[in-house]
């Protein structure tokens, strides 16, 4: 499998009480349509250990400005930037090549 997963952008937003969560967004090449549900599987368990949810997988993209033309985003709330940058120094799957 070759999957590639790039930070396009990120973004904060202040949630009640003052936290702020942070927002990791990821445009990624699926080049093998079978073991990419076996990373799926191991990259929602180590996003969930990290205190990271799904907003947004996948699905129909809308460019509407640029020539922009992913074939996959991903969309991951963490409850802040902290855990988001602990999240991607870990070991866990985030980038795979095989």
């Amino acid at each position: 499998i070759t999957t590639e997963l790039q930070i396009k952008s990120g973004a904060w937003k202040t949630k009640p009480g003052g936290s702020v969560a942070a927002y990791v967004i990821v445009e990624m090449t699926v080049t093998d349509p079978v073991k990419i549900e076996e990373y799926r599987k191991l990259a929602a368990a180590s996003i969930a250990a990290h205190g990271g949810r799904f907003l947004a997988r996948g699905g129909k993209t809308e460019v509407l400005d640029g020539d922009w033309k992913p074939q996959r985003v991903v969309v991951i709330e963490f409850p802040s930037i902290e855990q988001a940058g602990i999240w991607r120094s870990s070991s866990g799957p985030r980038r795979s090549s095989s």
